[in-house]
């Protein structure tokens, strides 16, 4: 049972540095060519968003750098 959950932990590891380096070169790309592909207005609405709710944005961000962190 261990190895199962070490292999799924491992699993979701890797995707999701994959799109983590997705996201990246979604930016980078979108900076380069005038954002053709939606990811920096993506970045922006998802940034509005966590700021319109306030604590709860502050939250989720400090939820997300822990689990981040934690890699």
């Amino acid at each position: 049972m261990n190895d199962v959950i070490k292999k799924i932990n491992e699993f979701l590891g890797m995707a999701t540095d994959l799109l983590l380096h997705l996201i990246l070169a979604g930016a980078i790309i979108g900076i380069l060519f005038d954002d053709q592909l939606g990811v920096i207005e993506g970045i922006g609405r998802a940034t509005s968003t966590i700021g319109e709710n306030g604590l709860a944005g502050l939250v989720t961000i400090l939820i997300v750098a822990m689990w981040m962190k934690k890699k």
